[in-house]
């Protein structure tokens, strides 16, 4: 029996437990909880454990108060017939035999107060064994309730945990993602790609103002050509 009250004891225990204050109070909610759901399910094995005990017991009382119950009766049959037997011999004059069987509806009646007293000594028992039955399934009903909702606050911390995890990730990724960074990968090699630019720009005009200069000559040589013949045309006519 001691062992049974500590058992309703864990089970009250643990019913009564508040699952959100006990979140709110960890360090660690998903360690705490995983923990819980492991005391709440040793706690269900031992209670289911004991309550099949205890109603094992139970039902053999009530299969022996139901044997002690149906002897009585028995021996109570078996009493009026012995008694009745000893009335038609003391009717026919058979004092000796009236005796004899008075004497066993005695014996009889004596069984029949000995069954009654052991079925009326168990029925305290009984009575409180059924109790502790009930008592036993109600705990471990509201147990596995609790662990149920155990569980299902577990798969949500885990979710919402993993959720924040992801979109955390996701943020730091965005973050680390800005082309308008100086100091960024893609910002560097855009900076390059317009001194390059710049370069060949550079070199295309320079290439430009060179041949431009080398035409100009090429005109200035034409003029003194042309210089030179209208001179010696004149040389001529003189």
């Amino acid at each position: 029996m001691a062992e049974k009250q500590s058992i309703l004891g864990r089970i009250a225990q643990l019913a009564k437990a508040n699952i959100n204050a006990l979140i709110d109070r960890a360090e660690d909610p998903e360690k705490m909880l995983d923990q819980l759901i492991r005391d709440y399910t040793n706690s269900i094995a031992d209670a289911e454990t004991a309550v099949a005990q205890t109603v094992g017991n139970l039902r053999l009382a009530e299969k022996d108060h139901a044997e002690d119950i149906a002897a009585a009766q028995d021996w109570g049959r078996k009493a009026a017939a012995a008694s009745a037997k000893a009335d038609d011999l003391r009717a026919s004059g058979d004092a000796a035999g009236a005796d004899k069987w008075d004497g066993l509806a005695k014996v009889a009646l004596g069984k029949q107060i000995q069954f009654e007293s052991e079925a009326s000594a168990a029925e305290p028992m009984i009575a409180s064994q059924t109790e502790v039955v009930d008592k036993l399934k109600s705990g471990l009903a509201q147990m596995k309730d609790k662990l149920a909702e155990l569980r299902s606050k577990r798969d949500q911390l885990v979710a919402r945990q993993r959720s924040a995890e992801a979109q955390a990730q996701v943020t730091d990724a965005i973050s680390s993602i800005n082309v308008l960074d100086p100091a960024s990968e893609l910002s560097r090699y855009e900076e390059k790609v317009r001194r390059t630019e710049a370069l060949a720009q550079g070199k295309a005009e320079v290439a430009a103002s060179s041949l431009d200069a080398q035409f100009a000559e090429l005109e200035t040589d034409s003029s003194d050509l042309e210089i030179e013949a209208r001179l010696a045309a004149l040389k001529k006519t003189n």
